[in-house]
């Protein structure tokens, strides 16, 4: 079934890594990712809930569940945005995140809004 245009949510992300909340020699690198949730539908939305699959390089995977993001659960009505930042830790200096956020059209209608895959990485400084 092809997706109905009324309903349709465009996600664009970016990745930071926090060296100074990460401990490399301990196994833990810290990413915070901004997300920017834009209502490109002709139906007000409400962002319910989330989903990530969160993948180190060993293929250890973090699934996370939960309500709204970062404690908001926003109405975007067209053409309108939401942005946030949160955060992850993974064990390797890199990985992958991917998900999905599942909406609410003020008509009733339910539908999910997925996240395309993107990277965690450390960046390579030279010393």
């Amino acid at each position: 079934m092809a997706q109905d245009k009324r309903y349709e949510v465009a996600v664009s992300t970016a990745v930071k890594y926090l060296p100074d909340q990460s401990n490399e020699d301990g196994g833990r690198y810290v990413f915070a990712y901004t997300i920017t949730i834009r209502n490109a539908g002709t139906v007000a939305a409400q962002l319910i809930s989330r989903h990530w699959i969160i993948a180190d390089a060993r293929g250890e995977v973090q699934e996370v569940k939960g309500l709204g993001v970062v404690g908001a659960q926003p109405v975007l009505r067209p053409g309108e945005t939401h942005q946030y930042t949160s955060g992850t830790a993974i064990a390797t200096p890199v990985g992958t995140m991917r998900g999905s956020y599942q909406m609410a059209a003020e008509d009733g209608t339910r539908f999910e809004a997925p996240v395309p895959e993107f990277t965690l990485s450390v960046p390579r400084v030279l010393h």
